[in-house]
């Protein structure tokens, strides 16, 4: 299924670009150009997008800039917890005999010796990572969002293809009527031809015979089976999961019935409606593809 999205975010000196595109394709085809000095973040994005899809060809591209600001300052966490658990002991010995103290800011704790100091390269990079995986899920439900407009719209187009080989469907259980006599006209011609040339031949290999042309010309089964997979493919359309492979498999089945009804027509207006019916039947299939 086709989609597309893009979206910009920052962290600390660095900004980035992403772009997101995907084309139909019987699997998933996931292809990553994000910057490989990001350990672990090709990965996280791969297992994140293996989840929220089941087909397409999915190009993502990253693009990421960084701002020279001179060096990057980080909080060291274990030295101001332990400033403020120091704090929270003095206040606790002032109560204790009647002192107030004054209102410790953020900048008050920024000025104490160690907590604040520069960040090592590693650092950088993790919290970089961890921040580019969180702007991810933004640029995804964008993209999943499109898919959907796009699944909505092509549920249109499935829904009305089905209707179609219904009302062909019928239009050739009508010519399978109109031609039995025909049929029977054939019938006979075929049974004259066989007891003709049957002098010495067993009474049981002509009622075969006989057999075998009735059974190619009796397009019954391929019917039924063709309006039973009208029934699958309504059931499927209305599922709310993805059901692509499943449809497309289904359409190898329509396209296999159709043939065979062709193939067995032996008469005009069936052989144009048979026609017709692999003619709805491969739009549907190109259509299918693109379903997730």
């Amino acid at each position: 299924m086709t989609g597309f999205a893009s979206g910009t975010g920052a962290h600390a000196s660095f900004s980035w670009t992403w772009e997101m595109r995907s084309v139909n394709a019987k699997g998933l085809d996931l292809r990553l150009r994000v910057p490989d000095w990001i350990e672990g973040l090709e990965t996280a994005l791969r297992g994140r997008l293996g989840k929220a899809l089941g087909r397409g060809n999915v190009a993502l591209t990253l693009r990421i800039q960084r701002e020279e600001t001179g060096s990057e300052l980080a909080v060291n966490e274990d030295v101001l917890a332990s400033i403020l658990s120091a704090l929270a002991t003095v206040e606790h010995k002032a109560k204790e005999r009647g002192l107030t103290l004054s209102e410790t800011t953020a900048a008050d704790l920024l000025s104490f010796k160690g907590v604040l100091e520069q960040a090592s390269p590693e650092e950088q990079t993790k919290a970089l990572a961890a921040a580019l995986i969180a702007d991810f899920e933004a640029l995804l439900t964008q993209f999943l969002a499109m898919r959907r407009s796009e699944g909505e719209a092509l549920h249109a187009v499935l829904s009305r293809q089905v209707d179609e080989i219904e009302t062909l469907v019928g239009q050739a259980e009508e010519a399978v009527a109109a031609r039995r006599s025909d049929m029977a006209d054939a019938l006979r011609a075929s049974l004259a031809r066989v007891t003709q040339n049957s002098d010495g031949v067993d009474e049981q290999r002509i009622a075969q015979e006989l057999a075998m042309i009735a059974v190619k010309t009796d397009v019954t089964e391929e019917l039924d089976r063709l309006k039973a997979h009208v029934g699958a493919a309504r059931g499927l359309l209305q599922e709310r999961k993805p059901v692509g492979r499943k449809i497309d498999f289904l359409m190898q089945e329509f396209n296999r019935e159709a043939n065979t009804l062709c193939s067995k027509s032996q008469n005009t207006a069936l052989t144009r409606v048979g026609l017709d019916l692999k003619t709805v039947i491969d739009q549907m299939r190109e259509q299918v593809q693109n379903v997730e």
